[in-house]
């Protein structure tokens, strides 16, 4: 069975002598990331604290709201991407989600249900009950491994005061025949202050940087992605230091990461405000493999902010900031305190491929 796959056109400077460009079609998928701002159920789970998402709870979390609330995440991850792609991501890593069923009933929306999503979802030791989960179209990426990485904090060093968090979810699969890797993650918060809760982020980072050198002593030209809300910067210990993932991609050896959202920060960009000043904590990693200049398999091309006009407020003190769905103790229409972020994957495309 032939797959469809959306096509780009580029021109690139070709390797002849001359510097002619060239014209080249290439095969192209998103890949995002979105924090879904609390994208809880409206009925009582007695094992987490979730008692605010209810009808009696502090934000007066109704069906009617949720099912708002399902449409709005909707939309916006059919769209990311879109305008190169004319289609929805094949993979998109999310946070904040309760359960399986909120991500059932978001895959089943009108915008999303004919792209036929998976889900790949564990319930995570989060107090909360909020998880990580990995979305995918079925006919474009085929699962092979997965797997949710416990993360293990304690406060004052004391193994008896767990710090419960969200686990590290790891899946493997196939991309059009080629294996990737993805890790998505949404780290500890700054709860407490950043400097407080700097070591929580640390540690989370360690346990990435293990997964993934995990994947590269099985593979050292291993295509590894890690996303997710990392609660920091790119510039942050936790990435910079840690993951030790660099801004210049030209500088990326083997077995090495390139963050692209790093000049994305440096401009002033980001995916949420605080006290008028703006973070970019979602944030796309990728490994040396996906830098190549060899087209023949998927490499990355470019990664964004999904920040349309709509997703952003439009009026009052925090105009301009990422439209969330809920303030003062009420639904306000919108959609999430933080933006997307994605990033396109390319392969030149074959002829069957691009004569259709």
């Amino acid at each position: 069975m032939k797959l469809y796959y959306p096509l780009i056109t580029l021109f690139l400077l070709s390797a002849t002598l001359v510097n002619a460009q060239e014209k080249k079609t290439y095969k192209v998928n998103t890949i995002a990331f979105y924090n879904v701002e609390n994208l809880f159920d409206f009925e009582d789970d007695p094992l987490t604290f979730d008692d605010d998402r209810t009808p009696t709870g502090k934000d007066h979390w109704t069906e009617e709201i949720y099912n708002a609330k399902l449409a709005n995440m909707a939309q916006v991850i059919s769209e990311i991407g879109s305008d190169v792609t004319g289609t929805s991501p094949v993979l998109i890593g999310v946070c904040e989600t309760e359960n399986r069923r909120v991500l059932e009933d978001l895959v089943n929306q009108e915008p999303l249900v004919q792209k036929d999503y998976g889900i790949i979802q564990f319930d995570s030791p989060d107090r909360r009950g909020i998880d990580v989960a990995l979305l995918y179209q079925k006919k474009l990426f085929t699962p092979t491994n997965y797997k949710a990485v416990p993360l293990y904090i304690y406060d004052d060093n004391d193994t008896t005061k767990r710090v419960y968090t969200r686990d590290q979810l790891v899946v493997s699969g196939m991309l059009d025949g080629e294996k990737i890797h993805l890790i998505v993650n949404h780290w500890p918060s700054r709860s407490g202050g950043e400097a407080r809760s700097r070591p929580k982020r640390i540690k989370a980072a360690q346990l990435n940087k293990q997964i993934i050198d995990s994947l590269f002593s099985e593979d050292p030209y291993a295509k590894i992605i890690t996303m997710g809300d990392f609660n920091d910067d790119p510039t942050s210990p936790s990435v910079k230091d840690v993951l030790e993932a660099k801004e210049d991609r030209e500088e990326v050896k083997l077995k090495e990461l390139y963050n692209p959202m790093e000049e994305m920060y440096r401009k002033g960009l980001g995916t949420l405000a605080w006290r008028d000043g703006w973070n970019l904590f979602d944030q796309m990693i990728v490994s040396s493999e996906l830098l190549k200049k060899d087209y023949s398999s998927y490499r990355f091309y470019k990664a964004g902010i999904y920040n349309k006009t709509y997703l952003a407020n439009p009026k009052g003190r925090y105009k301009g900031y990422p439209y969330r769905s809920y303030a003062d103790g009420g639904f306000t229409g919108g959609y999430s305190d933080h933006f997307p972020v994605y990033l396109y994957l390319i392969k030149e495309a074959d002829e069957d491929s691009a004569n259709k």
